[in-house]
């Protein structure tokens, strides 16, 4: 709900006095709140986030209505008003990561030298081979909490999975990032390991 809005005098800006959201939390995820530090607690595990930077107000809520974490924000502009909504999706992804996981599909294109990529068998390192004929083995190590593997019904494919949606996206940009066209027009050589899917480990309610 927005609150009244108040003209400043002379800027033409207008300001809110009182912006609120709020997120629900599901009955079998705990959530603790703690200077703007927040904790997610769920089937698959503990997230956490510091959210410091953000100049609003976080407290916990549990009425008849059920459990949910509400967020204020006084007296703020049209354009601050926008890091409301990255709170509250940054909630929302902790507790689907805790209780869904997040998964993301990555498929091999080549159009004459086959990309060789390989897992390790505690499945957190990624070797690419033959990207474009080259002979350099490029090596990715997974973030902390993240395991990939390769697809065993589609052909070249890696699988990425993990419960922190920041470190699942960010071991898929690396993969990515390492196979990259160097020195040619990238228009016509699309040789490289792109994002084709991305889910939940779980089924979404």
């Amino acid at each position: 709900e927005e609150g009244k809005r108040v003209k400043l005098g002379g800027s033409g800006a207008m300001k809110a006095v009182l912006v609120s959201d709020e997120v629900k939390v599901p009955d079998n995820v705990t959530v603790k709140l703690h200077a703007r530090q927040i904790t997610v607690t769920g089937p698959r595990g503990e997230l956490s986030r510091d959210l410091r930077h953000a100049m609003i107000d976080m407290k916990l809520v549990e009425d008849e209505e059920g459990k949910r974490v509400k967020l204020d924000m006084w007296h703020t502009k049209s354009k601050t008003k926008a890091s409301m909504n990255s709170v509250c999706s940054a909630i929302r992804n902790l507790i689907i990561g805790v209780t869904k996981g997040f998964r993301y599909k990555m498929r091999f294109v080549y159009a004459h030298f086959p990309i060789n990529v390989s897992v390790s068998d505690d499945k957190k390192t990624v070797e690419v081979r033959n990207f474009l004929g080259e002979k350099r083995i490029r090596v990715v190590k997974m973030l902390e909490g993240v395991t990939c593997y390769r697809s065993s019904d589609v052909k070249d494919e890696l699988v990425l999975e993990g419960n922190d949606i920041q470190a699942v996206s960010q071991s898929a940009a690396l993969v990515h990032q390492c196979a990259l066209v160097k020195r040619k027009d990238i228009r016509k050589f699309l040789d490289g390991i792109y994002v084709s899917e991305k889910g939940n480990i779980e089924a979404l309610d």
